[in-house]
């Protein structure tokens, strides 16, 4: 009898936390809204929005931003992306370039919308240390060409550790505490979980949720299925473990922001 009432117990707490997860999934697009507004401080529709995600290497668009990317093309915001090299590291540069357009067309950014970096200082390198000055110049730029009033991109673990990832938010940074972005551009770091949390697939969004303390993007079933497509266009990258990513990346389901703050600061630029 004790073990039959477990067996309840264990299939109740799992439906209660699934019926938790989906009433999240519905919530979401008020709560988009709402931080929208937080964001302005101010009445602003999604088409007003003019997003520029900012990555490194090509994959780094579907492998980490994909929910984002789909829920803001969902919104009909503007999205565009800037990636600051070819992901030349195995001498692939041609043909990682066509597989990020390949990816980005699934996810809805039209090719006119994306820019490739190829710059011999921004090499795809772990062990390359990118000028922050560099990266700075060739973000602030295109948002003064595009009038963007959105920029994503990593925070300063950038998700994997990655150098070349860092250095962006570094260089992010340093435009938000120098104040060479718009008042109006609103700078968001992609927030970096601890490894259980980043391979415990959709089950990780309650917590992301409640701990999210700007915006949260949240993709259901339909969405993960456009984002596992753009996955599968880069693929001189789909080694095995690239498919255990696929499957149990939290990053394929949700992304949480925080607002990198404005304002003078201590940072060495090189």
């Amino acid at each position: 009898m004790v073990k039959i009432m477990s067996i309840y117990l264990c299939v109740f707490i799992v439906l209660v936390f699934l019926i938790w997860i989906k009433l999240i999934y519905h919530r979401q697009r008020r709560a988009l809204t709402k931080s929208l507004k937080h964001l302005w401080s101010r009445e602003t529709d999604w088409s007003d929005i003019r997003a520029l995600v900012v990555t490194a290497h090509p994959d780094d668009e579907c492998m980490f931003f994909a929910p984002t990317i789909i829920r803001l093309v969902e919104l009909n915001a503007s999205v565009h992306l800037l990636c600051l090299s070819e992901g030349n590291y195995y001498n692939q540069g041609e043909q990682r370039k066509q597989e990020l357009l390949n990816s980005c067309a699934v996810l809805g950014i039209p090719a006119s919308r994306v820019t490739i970096v190829n710059h011999k200082k921004l090499p795809d390198n772990p062990k390359a240390e990118w000028s922050i000055s560099l990266v700075s110049s060739v973000i602030v730029k295109h948002i003064s060409a595009h009038s963007f009033n959105m920029v994503l991109t990593f925070d300063g673990r950038g998700v994997s550790g990655h150098a070349n990832h860092v250095a962006i938010h570094k260089a992010a940074s340093h435009l938000a505490s120098t104040g060479q972005v718009p008042n109006d551009c609103c700078l968001l770091s992609l927030v970096t979980v601890g490894l259980l949390r980043k391979y415990i697939s959709f089950l990780e969004l309650p917590l992301s949720w409640l701990l999210s303390s700007c915006l949260c993007c949240i993709i259901g079933s339909r969405g993960y299925s456009k984002a596992k497509a753009a996955m599968l266009c880069h693929r001189s990258q789909l080694l095995w473990f690239r498919h255990l990513y696929i499957t149990f990346s939290r990053y394929m389901f949700i992304n949480t922001f925080r607002v990198i703050p404005q304002g003078p600061k201590n940072l060495k630029i090189y």
